[in-house]
């Protein structure tokens, strides 16, 4: 068991966004603080998790690319990890993609709102449900059984999506968005899927 808690805290991209983290927090800390604060915190949380889903239906599974360069990156971000969903090196999203996607979130919203306050406290908020989602998704990976049945549930849907269909269940950390967008799903109500273990078996095409 300390492994596995090992292998979680102090995987290196996970300990450099936690960097991230505490800088963020720390200039957060240094303002004057208010109620406000506390709802874009929230907010950031609810927009890391429709992002959450969206990134991982509408582009970790997209159709086979033909571009090479493309095909490398996206076997790299999502593909691999359905042919080998318990490798390690293929559970935490890369800090190549995670840091530029959070950060490039993190301007719009600055852009958008015009207030550095508010800016930081959404970006704790992106970063606090970012590592949720990690620490969710190496659960359903490893060897570890969750004390309660919610935690049960996230597990149990994500092995679904990987064993049973790949084109249902794909809110890791938040499988309730699948409610809003139609891919919660029973088990029995699902087929089995054919390449649920190998994304790259499914054709490219333009539609």
């Amino acid at each position: 068991m300390k492994q596995l808690y090992r292998d979680f805290f102090f995987h290196p991209d996970l300990l450099l966004m936690f960097g991230v983290f505490l800088i963020v927090v720390g200039f957060l800390l240094t303002m004057t603080l208010s109620p406000i604060v506390l709802l874009f915190i929230l907010i950031g949380i609810v927009t890391y998790m429709f992002s959450e889903y969206l990134t991982h239906r509408f582009l970790f599974h997209i159709k086979t690319p033909q571009n090479p360069y493309l095909l490398k990156l996206i076997k790299r971000l999502h593909y691999d990890h359905h042919k080998v969903p318990n490798d390690l090196k293929l559970l935490f999203l890369p800090i190549w993609y995670s840091f530029p996607n959070l950060f490039l979130l993190c301007l719009i919203f600055y852009w958008v709102s015009g207030s550095l306050l508010l800016t930081l406290a959404f970006s704790t908020g992106l970063l606090a449900m970012f590592f949720f989602y990690e620490w969710k998704h190496y659960i359903a990976h490893r060897p570890f059984k969750p004390r309660t049945k919610f935690g049960q549930w996230l597990k149990k849907t994500h092995i679904l999506h990987h064993y049973k269909n790949e084109n249902y269940w794909y809110g890791v950390s938040t499988p309730f968005v699948d409610v809003l967008f139609g891919t919660l799903k029973k088990e029995k109500d699902v087929q089995m899927s054919q390449t649920a273990k190998d994304l790259e078996q499914r054709k490219y095409t333009s539609t």
